[in-house]
């Protein structure tokens, strides 16, 4: 018999109620992923790693949440809060203004992990409706309390933060339902702290639920998707997987409601008017520094699983994988919905992640499909049942023509069983000092290689650093790139290796953020990425939806005071 190999005492034990811990969790307290047996042994070979490193675990966050720092607000304040929304809904205990301060940034789980704890509200309130968010933004006016909104929680680019304490409004708690189906418009009318699968699980049963004649659905599915909510979708500009068929949140929004200091509005429910720029779209990625979404129409589409279908490729090189999605995408035959190519790294760990064999390579590699040059291609078509299998179909002829190897659904399939979870990775590597985040660009098609490899040769630099990237959001004119790295490294390096990774992102010229919104950690290159002008036009708004800076103050987008990192 071989004997066992060595796995690590991966944490399978839900969190203490109250600890830092519980805080910086991702997902449900009792839910996990462990890496595999490949994964770890890939962690040893790369990172000089021992079984005895992965014995000792560090930083575990198992303190209680203890802060020396009461509340800065006075009781008559916290008494006026709480006259509004009710004593049960209104918190200052040290727990509630830690968990309702942060999110899910690595820099914030890496400090929570030390009991380090940075910006934090003086008080959380959790509002019953629009009208109570209304109350509470117009006495913090009055009172020149910040306002601070937190919904899901899943944000990565401390975009939670309170930098000037005040108030932390809390959507997910009461506004969180689906209002109204209107069939005839194919609109969905939602509260913003509605969570990703609740939204689509009344779609799905809109017959039951609604009375409706079909099913629906939302169309919009991030790898955050079970932790996020649909107003934190459209504030950050987020993007799903299944948005080369259905579009980013931008896209997909029809009218939204808002509460400003300075009045709240509704923006009118038109397929497309002429009446000047649209404030429907200013809004749109605001992240809460002119006002507060209380109320979203959406747009939504029918639902069809059944018609469902599956495909993935592998092309013998990056290149080749790159030149046949821009063709698909600009075919004017249909889009898929789901569509994504990883870049050789990421393939060949990718195949040792999903457990495939190595026995593989001797088939793959005289075939032409080499290690370490290889590109793997997933995804699907959806729609109706004359659709997808045209599409499909064409997909397969172009990728055939660039030198692709069909491998049937089964590559989509598993990645499919998994699209949710590898977040969970995250607090396994982090108790054994293995730091692990991504970056993400928009790019165009005639700068995709140039940005690819000026960002990786950066990475790469670095001794004993794993980096991955894949396209996973495509469009006609170009795609994304989203970097993934791995490392062991300290808190400080990482601080400045990301820095480094975002500068380089600039000088070759990607976007600083796709779908993962700006936040205070992107604020200090918006003004040299969009220039003085753009920014101008964004600050005139910021004084006049928020005359007295009180909505998320502190740099987000980069339109007030940074205040610096660390």
């Amino acid at each position: 018999m071989k004997p066992s190999r060595f796995r690590p005492d991966w944490s399978e034990k839900p969190p203490d109620p109250g600890t830092y811990r519980s805080i910086a969790k991702y997902g449900d307290p009792d839910r996990f992923k462990h890496p595999s047996d490949a994964w770890v042994r890939m962690m040893q070979q790369e990172f000089g790693m021992t079984d005895a490193d992965f014995k000792v675990k560090q930083d575990e966050g198992h303190e209680r949440v203890v802060l020396d720092r009461p509340p800065a607000l006075d009781p008559a304040q916290i008494e006026a809060l709480t006259g509004i929304a009710g004593e049960e809904n209104v918190a200052t205990d040290d727990y509630s203004r830690v968990k309702y301060s942060s999110a899910k940034t690595s820099e914030e789980l890496l400090e929570l992990r030390q009991g380090i704890v940075r910006e934090v509200c003086d008080v959380v309130v959790h509002p019953r409706d629009k009208h109570d968010v209304q109350k509470v933004v117009q006495y913090c006016d009055a009172e020149r309390i910040p306002v601070t909104v937190f919904s899901g929680g899943s944000g990565v680019n401390f975009g939670c933060r309170p930098y000037r304490g005040g108030v932390t409004l809390v959507l997910s708690t009461h506004m969180n339902q689906l209002l109204e189906v209107n069939e005839l418009n194919q609109t969905a009318r939602v509260q913003p702290g509605m969570f990703g699968p609740a939204y689509e699980e009344v779609l799905n049963n809109a017959p039951e639920r609604f009375g409706c004649e079909r099913r629906y659905t939302c169309g919009h599915f991030p790898q955050s998707f079970e932790y996020s909510t649909v107003g934190g979708w459209i504030v950050t500009l987020g993007s799903g997987q299944a948005s080369t068929y259905y579009g980013d949140a931008y896209d997909i929004v029809f009218s939204q409601e808002y509460v400003t200091p300075v009045g709240t509005f509704k923006t009118l429910d038109y397929p497309a008017t002429a009446t000047g720029p649209k404030v429907n779209d200013i809004m749109k990625g605001s992240e809460g520094t002119f006002g507060i979404l209380v109320e979203v129409t959406m747009k939504i589409w029918r639902y069809m699983p059944e018609n469902r279908r599956r495909f993935s490729f592998m092309f013998p090189t990056w290149e080749a994988a790159v030149d046949a999605s821009r063709e698909i995408m600009q075919g004017e035959f249909g889009l898929p919905a789901i569509y994504r190519i990883s870049d050789p790294e990421e393939t060949d760990r990718g195949l040792k992640l999903y457990g495939v064999p190595g026995a593989l390579d001797k088939v793959l590699a005289p075939m032409g499909f080499k290690p370490g040059q290889r590109s793997l291609c997933l995804g699907n078509v959806e729609g109706d049942k004359d659709f997808t299998p045209l599409v499909a179909r064409k997909i397969r002829k172009v990728a055939r023509r660039h030198g692709a190897l069909p491998l049937t659904g089964y590559a989509a399939r598993m990645w499919e069983h998994t699209r949710y979870t590898e977040p969970f990775m995250r607090e396994d590597l982090n108790d054994y000092g293995i730091l692990l985040d991504t970056l993400e660009a928009s790019v165009t098609w005639d700068n995709l290689h140039r940005l690819h490899q000026g960002v990786r040769a950066f990475v790469k630099a670095r001794p004993g650093t794993i980096c991955m990237t894949h396209a996973s959001h495509f469009y006609p004119q170009g795609t994304n790139l989203y970097f993934i790295f791995l490392a062991k490294m300290d808190l400080e390096e990482y601080v400045a290796f990301q820095a480094g990774i975002i500068e380089k992102i600039l000088e070759h010229g990607g976007t600083l953020s796709h779908h993962h919104g700006v936040g205070r950690l992107m604020a200090p290159w918006m003004e040299p990425h969009l220039g003085k002008e753009q920014m101008e036009v964004l600050r005139a708004l910021k004084r006049h939806f928020d005359p007295h800076q009180i909505m998320n103050p502190g740099g987000q987008l980069g339109l007030d005071e940074i205040p610096r990192r660390r």
